[in-house]
C-alpha cells in the first residue's frame, strides 16, 4: 500500500475513513499549508507472550553435559592438531 497526503481540515473531516484506512496498512501524511506535519499508520500488533515450560519429559540432558570435551575434540575446536 502507498501513502496520501491529506490536508488538516480534510483529515478533521475523514478522520474515520483515514484510521480505517491506516489500519489496513496505508500510511496516511496529514500536512498543514501543505507541510508534512503527522503520519497515521497501522499499530503494529503484539508479539504473544510466550509460557515457560512445555518441554518437560521431550528434552534430555545427560549428566556429563558440561564436563570437559575430550582433548582430541577440544583439539579440533581450538585449532590444534592433537
Amino acid at each position: 500500500m502507498g501513502e496520501s497526503i491529506y490536508n488538516l481540515y480534510a483529515a478533521k473531516t475523514s478522520l474515520s475513513r483515514l484510521v480505517e484506512r491506516a489500519a489496513k496498512g496505508e500510511e496516511i501524511i496529514i500536512a498543514k499549508a501543505g507541510k508534512p506535519m503527522a503520519r497515521l499508520g497501522p499499530v503494529k500488533k503484539s508479539p504473544v507472550r510466550r509460557q515457560p515450560g512445555g518441554w518437560e519429559g521431550k528434552v534430555f540432558i545427560a549428566e556429563d553435559f558440561d564436563d570437559p570435551l575430550p582433548d582430541e575434540i577440544l583439539a579440533a575446536f581450538e585449532g590444534r592438531e592433537k
